[in-house]
């Protein structure tokens, strides 16, 4: 296994993050909460609030609102190298974690789709395996979250290049759970064994 690095942010969305009709949706980062530990499943996360208890994410399949009705996106990933490259195209108001991934993982380089096709592993402080993820996709970028990350309605003209740059990884990628398991900060992430 290939240890890609630390978990160290669990977040859940509430409620979606892209709001309004088309062509004026917007994105907005406040229905974001940070967690103490995060239950995934087949059917999405549940994230564990010190005060609040349980929640559901928009994304988990018993979310009345649920984004993920075909039980194919439940679980997203990002790490902080990404993060990084984010931060310097667009500022300071790119926060690990700001466009929506459930898990955050601290690494030093940068992942595509094809260096985590085999999946991934969550493995605890004692090394045990917790978790294995398939990886479906990469998050494709949207229009409403480059316009937030500008600060600003995006024009046409600079909107295709700011969507490559996004592309490709660059905003996480979607997971499906194998199998139930508990996340906690300070769980490792490895690229799984290769069929």
């Amino acid at each position: 296994m290939h240890l890609i690095g630390t978990i160290v942010r669990l977040q859940i969305q509430r409620s979606p993050l892209k709001t309004g009709e088309k062509p004026n949706r917007v994105y907005d980062p406040a229905p974001l909460l940070t967690v103490d530990r995060l239950a995934v499943s087949s059917d999405g996360t549940l994230g564990l609030d010190g005060e609040r208890g349980w929640i559901v994410d928009v994304h988990h399949r018993a979310h009345p609102d649920t984004r993920n009705s075909d039980g194919r996106h439940g679980i997203s990933i990002g790490f902080t190298s990404h993060y990084d490259a984010m931060r310097r195209r667009f500022g300071e108001r790119i926060d690990a974690g700001c466009a929506g991934e459930n898990i955050i993982v601290e690494t030093p380089r940068r992942y595509a789709l094809e260096d985590l096709q085999s999946g991934l592993v969550v493995l605890g402080p004692d090394g045990g395996e917790i978790l294995r993820l398939t990886t479906l996709d990469v998050a494709h970028p949207c229009r409403p979250f480059t316009g937030w990350a500008l600060g600003r309605r995006v024009d046409s003209e600079v909107l295709k290049s700011h969507l490559q740059f996004l592309d490709g990884g660059m905003r996480g990628f979607r997971l499906a759970g194998q199998n139930p398991g508990m996340l906690s900060v300070g769980d490792r992430v490895a690229v799984a064994p290769g069929a």
